[in-house]
C-alpha cells in the first residue's frame, strides 16, 4: 500500500501540472497557469491578466518546447527531497508575514526579526512553484506586468542583493553619480565580500548550475536554444540565508536598477529606472560567462529602460517578485 506521503507527491506533481509532457509553448503555459493556481492560490482574475501578458508575446514560457531538454524532471527533483514540495517549502511563518505561499520575508538579522519586514522576495523564479521550470523568454517589461498582475512588484537591486548575502541593508545607489559611477562605486565598496554567494563560499553541484547549451544554440535564438534549465527548488541546499532557492543558478532574473530616488520599485514606483541582471545562469559550472558574487551590479548587458518595450530576453533570463508589506 503506497503511503499518504506518495500520495500527496502525486497529487502536488500530478493534478498542479509539473508532469503534463504538452507539446506546444501554449499549451505549456496552460499547463503552468493550472499548477500556479492549485500550488500557490492564484486567482482566476490574475490568472486572466497574466494569460494577457503571455498572449502578447511568441517566446515566453519555460522554454521551446522543440529545442529545450532539461537535465532534470520534476519528477527526479521529487525524488532528491526529504518529503513533498509543500512538505519541503511551504513556511506557516513566512505565510503570515508575506500573506502569500511560497514568499520569505527580507530583513537584517542583526538589528530585525521576519516579523519587521517591509517586504519579502519569491522564494522561487517564476511563476514561483517548487519543482516548476522558470518562466524564461521573458523581457523585463513583462516581468514588471507580470508581478503587478498578482499584487507584486519588481525588485530593487538592492533587495536581491540582501536576500542573497543574508541581509537586506539600506538602500546604497549613489544617486548623482551616473549609471557606470553608481555601479563602480558599489562593486568598490563590497569588493571585501566578493567571495560570498547565496550559499556562503562557492562549491559547484550546490546549485543548478551544471546543464549544458544545446548544441545548436546560434547566439541566442529561439529556435536554436533551449531553455535547458531544472525544476526550481531541486537543489534543496541552494538557498539563502532569507529563504529564497535558487538565487545561484539556473534562470538569471531581471531587476530594477533605480537610477533617482523616484525611479525606486520598493519605494513605491512604477516608471522604474533601468534594467539590471542578477544571479547566475544554468550553466555556470561549465561555462564562466562572468563575474558574480551576491551584492556585485553587472555591466549594463543588453541594457534598456526596464518598461521599454524592447527590453532584452534570451533563453536563460527569467524573473522572480518582489512584494512590499
Amino acid at each position: 500500500m503506497k503511503s499518504i506521503a506518495h500520495f500527496g507527491l502525486t497529487l502536488f506533481l500530478g493534478f498542479a501540472g509539473i508532469g503534463v509532457q504538452a507539446q506546444s509553448l501554449d499549451e505549456r503555459n496552460e499547463a503552468m497557469f493550472k499548477q500556479m493556481q492549485s500550488a500557490r492560490g492564484v486567482s482566476n482574475t490574475e490568472i486572466g491578466r497574466i494569460r494577457t501578458i503571455f498572449a502578447g508575446s511568441s517566446y515566453i514560457g519555460q522554454g521551446n518546447p522543440a529545442v529545450t531538454r532539461h537535465p532534470l524532471s520534476p519528477e527526479e527533483a521529487a525524488a532528491r527531497l526529504s518529503g513533498s514540495p509543500t512538505s519541503v517549502y511551504r513556511n506557516s511563518k513566512f505565510e503570515r508575514i508575506c500573506g502569500e505561499r511560497y514568499m520569505a520575508p527580507l530583513y537584517d538579522p542583526a538589528t530585525e526579526r521576519p516579523e519587521d519586514a517591509k517586504a519579502c522576495i519569491d522564494m522561487f523564479e517564476y511563476p514561483n512553484v517548487p519543482l516548476a521550470y522558470p518562466v524564461v523568454w521573458v523581457r523585463a517589461s513583462e516581468a514588471a506586468q507580470l508581478c503587478a498582475a498578482e499584487g507584486k512588484r519588481m525588485g530593487d537591486a538592492h533587495e536581491w542583493e540582501g536576500a542573497s548575502a543574508g541581509a537586506l541593508l539600506a538602500p546604497d545607489y549613489q544617486f548623482g553619480r551616473g549609471q557606470a559611477g553608481m555601479r563602480a562605486w558599489h562593486n568598490s565598496h563590497w569588493a571585501s565580500t566578493r567571495n560570498q554567494f547565496s550559499i556562503g563560499a562557492w562549491k559547484s553541484g550546490v546549485c543548478a548550475t551544471g546543464s549544458h547549451k544545446s548544441g545548436s544554440c546560434n547566439g541566442g535564438s529561439f529556435t536554436g536554444c533551449g531553455s535547458n534549465t531544472y525544476p526550481a527548488g531541486s537543489f534543496p541546499n541552494c538557498v539563502s540565508p532569507l529563504g529564497a532557492y535558487d538565487l545561484d543558478g539556473n534562470a538569471a532574473e531581471h531587476m530594477n536598477l533605480p537610477l533617482a530616488p523616484d525611479q525606486m520599485a520598493s519605494a513605491g514606483s512604477t516608471k522604474l529606472g533601468v534594467t539590471e541582471m542578477k544571479g547566475s545562469w544554468f550553466i555556470w559550472d561549465t561555462i564562466r560567462a562572468h563575474e558574480h558574487w551576491s551584492r556585485w551590479r553587472a555591466p549594463f548587458w543588453h541594457g534598456s529602460r526596464v518598461m521599454s518595450s524592447s527590453s532584452h530576453h534570451n533563453y536563460h533570463l527569467g524573473f522572480r517578485c518582489f512584494k512590499s508589506i
